[in-house]
């Protein structure tokens, strides 16, 4: 064995002991760690002949990179969509490194059975049904790839076409509508071969940023019958608006149409019964994408996806060989994603999931929305800055009073950054630049929301007022 690795092996405890007091110290001093630091331009390091072991490797690590690893598991990170990770979830995710399984065989390994009963649980939690079958991915945009790869699927056989046989040449072009799309869904459609420009943009309600139920009928009108895809929106990034699920579920009556729901976020609505109306209809949906990393509040990366059609994932994504057995009517994961190897990435969302419960995930769901709503009647009673949608649910929209270009709007980021108790990031809402800070985190507390509104206060005082 290599001499580093032997000498590594035979102090595997004081190697695993200190990481774990790096850890520790690093959590006790979240809340006071800049949220994001902005760290030198750092020179690629040399693979060394020798290697240096892991004790020196470590300290090497400390020296240089630790000073510049962000705060964004901490309370005041705001921006995108970020969440933290729980103490139960993070006692989970050490030991996936651990075991490092690879679930993919339930005769070699109780990992794919937890992982099913960790969807099952997400499943209680979402108020889903069980004719939604449910695997981990790793992320929103894996979610949103699989569900409308299963739209691909079924719109060739409502043609007559078997597009993961044939390919989407003899397919042609499927159309997509939806009102408010994340970014990510022009991602996956370009993966998937269907192209950005496939996604044609329905009207949104005025001032809203929910699907206008006319324009997208008259949409469905002019496709003559032609099968497509429909995404609603539980959540939408900038303002947590939600298309009325319900609705567009009613409109398969009448329409053809493959319903895929993006909830990557929004959809921990219905953790709470203040909220979870917004949700009412997910559970019809043909496919769901859900983000664990961001209020499941799990460590990257974390998705999952849900659907009432798994016959067609294995159609899409079935990986035959001889050394991987036969299809069953339970197939194993690898036949249900594009992976084919993947880490235990259920065992985090299983600890955090059986720890806290449907009470506790239900809390912290509504102290974010609180929190956040204490923020937007903050912006409101100020002159200094102004919100530009209604806080609906957990983000808060908002830019600078008078003429706030997006130049002026960055350099007050800058300062917050320069500052560093709180992050943003920038967005532009009907057409007007502005800010917006997104809760997930479990650590919010008021407590943080006061010290945002300081460092909001200094930071427009500096770059708005100046």
């Amino acid at each position: 064995m290599n001499p580093q690795l032997q000498n590594d092996l035979e102090h595997l405890e004081q190697a695993l002991t200190a990481a774990c007091e790096q850890s520790v110290e690093f959590l006790k001093t979240l809340a006071d760690r800049p949220v994001s630091p902005r760290p030198p331009v750092f020179e690629p390091d040399t693979l060394p002949a020798e290697g240096w072991g892991v004790r020196k490797t470590f300290d090497f690590f400390r020296e240089k990179y630790l000073s510049g690893i962000s705060g964004s598991a901490g309370p005041r990170y705001f921006g995108f969509v970020t969440g933290g990770t729980t103490p139960a979830a993070l006692v989970g995710d050490w030991l996936t490194s651990t075991f490092d399984n690879n679930t993919a065989d339930k005769d070699d390994s109780s990992a794919p059975y937890l992982e099913r009963s960790a969807i099952g649980m997400l499943r209680d939690l979402f108020g889903l049904s069980d004719s939604h079958s449910g695997t981990f991915v790793s992320g929103a945009t894996m979610a949103n790839f699989v569900g409308l790869a299963l739209g691909r699927q079924w719109v060739g056989k409502q043609l007559g076409v078997d597009v993961a046989q044939d390919g989407l040449a003899a397919l042609g072009p499927v159309t997509v509508l939806s009102g408010a799309p994340h970014s990510c869904t022009f991602k996956a459609l370009s993966m998937l071969g269907m192209g950005r420009s496939s996604l044609k943009l329905v009207p949104c309600l005025p001032e809203r940023e929910a699907v206008d139920l006319h324009a997208l009928e008259t949409a469905l009108q002019e496709l003559d019958g032609r099968p497509c895809i429909v995404i609603g929106n539980a959540g939408t990034v900038n303002s947590v608006d939600f298309d009325d699920l319900e609705a567009l579920a009613r409109l398969k009556v009448d329409y053809s149409f493959w319903f895929h729901v993006d909830g990557a976020f929004g959809g921990f609505a219905a953790c709470s019964d203040r909220f979870s109306h917004l949700t009412n209809g997910m559970d019809a949906a043909d496919s769901i994408a859900i983000d664990g990393h961001k209020w499941l509040n799990v460590p990257y990366d974390c998705g999952m996806q849900f659907t009432r059609h798994q016959k067609l994932q294995t159609d899409i994504f079935q990986n035959r060989a001889a050394y991987l057995g036969f299809l069953t009517d339970e197939p194993e994961f690898f036949h249900l994603t594009p992976e084919n190897s993947r880490r235990l990435r259920a065992l985090p969302a299983w600890f955090s999931l059986l720890a806290y419960g449907q009470e506790g995930y239900r809390e912290i769901v509504e102290r974010n929305v609180d929190l956040a709503r204490l923020l937007g009647e903050k912006i409101e009673a100020s002159t200094t800055f102004r919100l530009l949608a209604p806080v609906r649910l957990n983000v808060v929209c908002f830019t600078a009073t008078g003429s706030a270009t997006a130049p002026r709007l960055q350099e007050l980021l800058e300062e917050l950054r320069r500052d560093g108790r709180v992050y943003l990031t920038p967005t532009v809402y009907q057409g007007t630049p502005g800010m917006r800070a997104a809760l997930v985190n479990w650590r919010t507390s008021q407590h943080d929301i006061d010290i945002t509104w300081q460092a909001l206060q200094a930071a427009a005082a500096t770059i708005i007022q100046s």
